[in-house]
């Protein structure tokens, strides 16, 4: 069985990467909250938007394991301040991209930015965890999750009163992360000296058959798929979706988004906690499963039930990340760059994939119809009854 250590996880750096994060996030969430500015700006329609996301989170998706599996054999303790550097450029063009050409180079480039940012940054907060693996998880993570909630808000009292040039005082974002980012450097590569000057720790496997490791995986990344699929549909159309179906304004529409990501952030510092303390396997089955009943519910609720069905499912849904990046974790330790940059690619890919087949059908069909689709998809999470039990199987200890 897996020993949980009695040391106190490193909280000045597992905060300050969640900070990164969440400024990181929140340059990365402008990019669907400005939807209805650039659908009104630039003529576009559900298919050309869906496209942008697709174009956004393929860079994202892509690149994510190459950096990881990069990383694992050349750490790069300042890789961070890169993917600053590459957001403050992308938000400079973003503010004065005039065609859709432009914008789709602009969301190509924010996404190569965050392949450059997840994967270190998931293994910093991995070294810092001191064992508490799903709680270290669930603070990094949280700084994403408050970052995507916060850009909605941003973008509606800042950008959509101004238009698309007001994208520019974003740049401010990126700027203050350069210096957290140099902090969070600072440390890594200090962690990165103790470890060479001292014996190499044993690192602990599962005793599982490599057949059983590849069909976990393979499991987790089914259930990536039917979370983030449905994220996708929350966090590029809900605010059509209020719009055509309740005749509510578009900053109103905004702060709807706003609640559900909002109860993303609070979901996953549950999970991690919970993971933690109940296991990771039953985390991950009650997430994704359990938010069945209510996306199975909502395309048929009016607006004051869609914000309260739309928090509870955020705050189900996004339980699950944390234990589902950890539970990958464990299953390959030797490989934490590769596994996270997997993990995070896979989930920006599907959520890009899923944005551009939602917005093609609703263009063929309806905005609403799209949400009598995508409500089945938590259904998959009955899967996760599969998974082996990590903390009640033997490890073997290696160099």
């Amino acid at each position: 069985m897996l020993k949980l250590s009695t040391e106190k996880p490193i909280y000045p750096i597992l905060f300050a990467v969640s900070f990164a994060h969440l400024l990181n996030d929140l340059i990365q969430g402008v990019i669907p909250a400005v939807y209805p500015l650039l659908k009104q700006e630039h003529h576009l329609d559900y298919g050309q938007i869906g496209l942008i996301t697709f174009v956004y989170q393929l860079s994202a998706s892509i690149f994510q394991p190459m950096v990881g599996t990069y990383t694992d054999k050349r750490s790069q303790p300042y890789s961070q301040m890169l993917a600053m550097a590459l957001l403050i450029v992308g938000m400079f063009v973003f503010a004065n991209a005039h065609s859709y050409l432009w914008i789709l180079i602009t969301v190509f480039l924010v996404g190569i930015a965050s392949s450059i940012f997840h994967p270190e940054s998931s293994r910093i907060a991995y070294m810092a965890s001191s064992g508490k693996r799903s709680l270290a998880q669930s603070i990094f993570q949280i700084g994403g999750n408050g970052g995507m909630a916060l850009a909605p808000i941003v973008v509606a009292y800042v950008v959509l009163p101004r238009g698309q040039w007001a994208i520019m005082w974003l740049v401010a974002v990126p700027l203050l992360g350069q210096l957290v980012a140099y902090y969070i450097g600072g440390w890594y590569k200090e962690h990165l000296l103790r470890q060479s000057k001292t014996e190499k720790k044993s690192i602990a496997y599962p005793d599982l058959p490599k057949s059983k490791v590849i069909l976990s995986i393979v499991i987790l990344l089914l259930l990536i798929l039917s979370k983030y699929f449905y994220v996708a549909s929350i966090t590029n159309y809900l605010q059509f979706y209020a719009m055509e179906k309740f005749g509510i304004s578009a900053v109103r529409a905004q702060v709807y988004l706003f609640y559900f990501l909002t109860a993303v952030a609070v979901g996953t510092m549950i999970g991690g906690i919970f993971g933690d303390r109940f296991g990771r396997k039953y985390v991950i089955w009650f997430s994704v499963l359990g938010a069945a009943p209510f996306t199975l519910a909502l395309p048929y609720v009016g607006l004051t039930m869609t914000g309260i069905f739309i928090v509870i499912i955020g705050l189900i849904l996004s339980s699950a990340f944390p234990a589902i990046i950890v539970y990958a974790q464990e299953l390959l330790p030797k490989k934490l760059g590769m596994v996270s940059g997997l993990f995070y690619g896979f989930a920006f890919g599907v959520a890009g994939i899923g944005s551009a087949l939602l917005g093609w059908l609703a263009d063929w069909t309806s905005i609403e119809h799209i949400y009598h689709i995508c409500s089945y998809l938590p259904v998959i999470g009955v899967i996760a009854a599969l998974l082996p039990n990590l903390q009640k199987i033997n490890y073997i200890q290696q160099r």
